[in-house]
């Protein structure tokens, strides 16, 4: 299953953001410690070009391991992130156009 996680952050966390990023790119780049894929994710931005979250396409194998990874997130364990919106994408979605994967994908 694929989904689209977004995860809006606190005002204010720049410093905090540049603290964790390492583990949350390492956390990103593990799928999670394996619960899920993440195939694309990048930060999300105001129209002034602060960030104000970030988001990504995951493929995991319930929305409740997809649940895990988002609340497992360095970012989320450190109080920067207010708010996880997870969405459950259509059987279309053509997850193979994306080429080079953020971590090691999902075993079907």
């Amino acid at each position: 299953m694929f989904f689209l996680m977004r995860c809006l952050h606190h005002k204010g966390q720049d410093a905090a953001r540049d603290t964790h990023r390492p583990s949350h790119r390492a956390w990103v780049q593990s799928g999670g410690e394996g619960l899920a894929a993440v195939l694309i994710g990048s930060a999300l931005v105001d129209d002034g070009g602060s960030s104000i979250g970030n988001f990504g396409i995951l493929e995991a194998a319930s929305l409740e391991e997809a649940q895990a990874f988002a609340e497992g997130d360095p970012f989320n364990r450190a109080g920067i992130v207010a708010a996880i919106e997870l969405t459950q994408l259509p059987d279309t979605f053509q997850a193979a156009r994306i080429s080079d994967p953020m971590s090691p994908r999902k075993n079907k």
